[in-house]
């Protein structure tokens, strides 16, 4: 007998444990609780069957399609689904229609549940905007990508965002133990003996996805050799074999997020921007070349002139890795990470830039003052570009003189702080300010 066999003779309607223990009530939902707790906003819709357009966005097997089938059990309205990867504008239209008909003729609300949205391009999305208007089809959508990213704008401004965070390993427990005690739906018929080692790791390697957790503990009671006194024995090892290791996904709008958190962590903890960088490119697989530009940037955007080197440390990380390629220019790129974060900050050259920008709005167009003009050739002494002091003829081979357009003298783009060696730097400022 097959494993196929197998299972139609343990679970008659073919239906995987996860499907068969699908929660129908809000009571019966796992996790969820800042949406879907006592007295939330959704969970007061669901109850009163007065669900208005909604986006449920989060990671796999948080439970947002679970959360659309307990609205259907909840509504008199008709509902609905369809999913983003089979489905096409016809099939939209198709449903968009025969929710006008059962609107006019029967008064009948519909609810379009549309799985994996991000999957719809933007012309299929278009096609559900003027029923979603109208209020012909109340739309629930489910994302596991950014909707600022995937979904049009003017969808998403007619839809409530509900964001569904990541669920734990203690909620994969949870749902597992119902399995395990569930005689109708669930494994409570077998004659399982289930290890608490077995469980823990299941739920460990699951990641939060309690569907990943059920077709695993499933798989394991499905595969798993009778004892002589009939029992199933699910031991540590048992589970080893039934789940590894889940695939990271790096969709563009996680490598967004992360090279985002590395960026932003070194500005201020050696340990995270380290963390970040190593988990994209060894767990995502991520360029590293992403973070070797986004770090040379963040050497002139956060540390600047407190720490000239710490340019010279990423540009020569970047020469390494070009050499060396990867994993030999792994030292190379933490060093100069770790360097660039234990850096004194400063974001003077930001700053300057931003002043100067501002200038350059402002007086649109500026005349070179004459002492500053080219005087390589006849007739500049009679075109009165004369009068330029030249530095190194000077004490501390400095003078004081007029760089700037007439329109813009006295002003400051460059305010040096006093982190590192832009300590030294402020300093000179003042003392020439004062001459």
């Amino acid at each position: 007998m097959d494993l196929f066999s197998f299972q139609q003779e343990q679970n008659p309607s073919g239906r995987l444990l996860a499907d068969r223990m699908r929660p129908v009530t809000l009571d019966e939902y796992i996790g969820q609780e800042h949406i879907v707790g006592p007295g939330k906003l959704l969970r007061r819709a669901i109850e009163a069957d007065q669900v208005s357009s909604i986006l449920l966005y989060g990671p796999p097997g948080c439970g947002k399609t679970t959360l659309a089938h307990i609205i259907s059990h909840h509504t008199q309205a008709e509902f609905v689904r369809l999913n983003a990867v089979d489905a096409s504008v016809k099939d939209v239209r198709e449903v968009i229609e025969k929710a006008q008909n059962d609107k006019s003729f029967y008064g009948t609300k519909t609810i379009l549940f549309l799985d994996e949205v991000h999957r719809f391009n933007s012309s299929r999305q278009d096609a559900l905007l003027p029923a979603v208007e109208k209020g012909t089809i109340i739309f629930i959508g489910a994302t596991t990508e950014n909707p600022f990213h995937y979904v049009n704008g003017a969808l998403l401004s007619r839809s409530t965002l509900f964001e569904l965070q990541a669920l734990t390993k203690e909620h994969s427990l949870l749902a597992m133990k119902r399995a395990l005690a569930d005689k109708d739906k669930g494994l409570g018929h077998m004659p399982l003996q289930v290890d608490e080692d077995a469980l823990l790791h299941i739920a460990a390697m699951a990641n939060g996805d309690i569907r990943r957790a059920l077709n695993a503990l499933e798989l394991a009671a499905l595969t798993t050799p009778p004892e002589q006194d009939g029992s199933v024995h699910i031991s540590l090892a048992v589970a080893e074999e039934s789940i590894r290791r889940p695939l990271v996904k790096a969709d563009e709008s996680t490598q967004y997020d992360v090279l985002s958190a590395f960026h932003k962590s070194i500005r201020g903890s050696s340990d995270a921007a380290l963390f970040w960088f190593l988990y994209a490119v060894e767990n995502l697989g991520m360029d590293p070349m992403t973070f070797i530009r986004r770090l040379i940037a963040a050497c002139s955007e956060d540390i600047g002139l407190a720490n000239p080197q710490a340019m010279v440390q990423a540009v020569s990380a970047l020469e390494a890795y070009r050499n060396n390629g990867w994993p030999e220019a792994k030292l190379n790129v933490a060093q100069a990470i770790l360097f660039a974060v234990e850096s004194p900050k400063s974001n003077g050259v930001v700053a300057a830039i931003s002043r100067a920008m501002s200038a350059i709005e402002e007086v649109r167009s500026a005349e070179v003052p004459l002492h500053l003009r080219d005087a390589h050739y006849k007739g500049a002494v009679k075109l009165g570009h004369v009068g330029y002091k030249y530095p190194h003829d000077y004490p501390n081979h400095y003078v004081k003189q007029e760089y700037l357009p007439e329109s813009l003298q006295g002003e400051v783009f460059y305010q040096a702080t006093e982190q590192g060696n832009e300590s030294k730097i402020r300093h000179n400022q003042e003392l020439r300010r004062k001459e």
